[in-house]
């Protein structure tokens, strides 16, 4: 097997320590101890050096050969794990092409979010209408055990993803597990723009958005759907009386949008506000002018996560809508990827948020005004938050009259 000289691999190991310490802290934040950039660069050198060492005696000596790009994205693996982080990830080049393509809406695969569980499992955070996963009955909350007879025990969700998209027209078979049954099903892998918001409009002039995640675009789309509304429909329906924002399985995706969307029914004011390491802490305020009068649910479960509970934990902190559903999942944390010099990257928590009232939902999640049983379906859950909703606009007709 043919090496790098030990020249090359010490100056591609040192590029990667301090690319990851410029990633760990931010640009322009590593000055060194007490002012110090050459006891930096020492403590930079001593550790390249270290690794380069042990990378030598693993590629000559070890049973099983391993190449220096292996013992690479290990030892950068490795340095996630040390964080203690389970939402710390490694993407390798094609890995983070498919993350980044996921946020913008585009991907070929087979229409899932994916959710890790507080226990390591890997769960079916939210399935995507008419895509090749709703054909064939898979749900939200499905724990995924294995892909292509892959077990996926110890699998990151970055890992996970990529298997699962591919290829339009191949095929991917997927175990599942649900109630304690465990079946298993095939699936065509297909080519779509996912449309995450969708607008359903209901007799009465009630209005349902459903965010299925918040990738780019969301929350303007969500301010168009309410901008858009018509005084009244073709079939005679009453002009926009009440909205019921779906949030149910939404797994969180990109804060701003999550801010956006929040924005289009809030006039100013805090909607979130987060905490980095030795920083103060930094508020994001609503954008704009939103729609405050129209009555508000928002409509959440356990699958509901991270950013969908910055927008459900402000519209309830801020006295904006009722929450209806169950118990949702409890991320209170933000995570952020950093590109790594051959393509691939590396996505680990920066920081914590808080609800406009200070509250940390992290393990917590929020808790809803008007309580659903998860067990008692999504029917019911829906037929509740529109009872809730009408009761709303009830009172809202019967006080302007007033």
């Amino acid at each position: 097997m043919s090496t790098p000289p030990p020249s090359a691999r010490r100056a591609r190991r040192a590029l990667l320590v301090v690319g990851l310490v410029a990633a760990a802290f931010g640009i322009g934040v590593v000055t060194g101890i007490a002012g110090s950039p050459s006891r930096e660069l020492t403590s930079s050198s001593a550790s390249s050096r270290l690794l380069d060492e042990a990378a030598a005696r693993i590629m000559a000596d070890a049973a099983e050969p391993m190449s220096i790009d292996q013992l690479d994205q290990a030892a950068v693996e490795g340095m996630l794990k040390a964080l203690g982080d389970r939402w710390s990830s490694y993407y390798s080049p094609s890995e983070f092409a498919s993350f980044q393509a996921g946020l913008d809406g585009h991907y070929s695969g087979i229409g899932v979010w994916l959710q890790a569980a507080q226990n390591g499992q890997m769960l079916i955070g939210s399935v995507q209408p008419g895509s090749p996963a709703s054909g064939a009955g898979i749900a939200a909350g499905d724990r995924l055990v294995s892909v292509s007879g892959r077990v996926l025990a110890a699998e990151s969700l970055a890992a996970v993803a990529d298997v699962l998209r591919g290829d339009p027209g191949t095929t991917v078979t997927l175990e599942l597990e649900r109630a304690g049954s465990i079946f298993t099903v095939a699936l065509t892998r297909s080519a779509f723009a996912s449309d995450d918001v969708i607008v359903t409009r209901l007799k009465g002039g009630v209005e349902v958005v459903r965010v299925g995640a918040f990738t780019r675009g969301v929350g303007a789309a969500v301010r168009k759907a309410l901008l858009a509304a018509p005084s009244a429909d073709p079939a005679g329906l009453s002009a926009t009386a009440g909205v019921v924002l779906d949030l149910r399985g939404n797994p969180g995706g990109l804060l701003t949008e999550a801010v956006e969307v929040a924005s289009a029914f809030l006039s100013g004011g805090t909607v979130v506000s987060y905490e980095r390491r030795g920083l103060p802490v930094q508020q994001l305020d609503a954008i704009g002018e939103g729609n405050v009068s129209v009555p508000l649910v928002v409509l959440v479960d356990e699958g509901t996560a991270s950013a969908a509970e910055v927008v459900a934990g402000a519209l309830q902190d801020r006295n904006r809508a009722v929450i209806v559903g169950s118990h949702t999942f409890g991320k209170g944390s933000i995570q952020e990827p950093r590109a790594l010099s051959d393509g691939s990257a590396i996505e680990f928590t920066v920081g914590r948020y808080f609800t406009p009232s200070g509250r940390s939902l992290d393990g917590l999640g929020i808790e809803p005004d008007v309580l659903v049983a998860g067990r008692a379906g999504s029917a019911t859950a829906e037929q509740r938050a529109l009872e809730v909703l009408r009761g709303l606009v009830a009172a809202s007709d019967a006080s302007q009259r007033g």
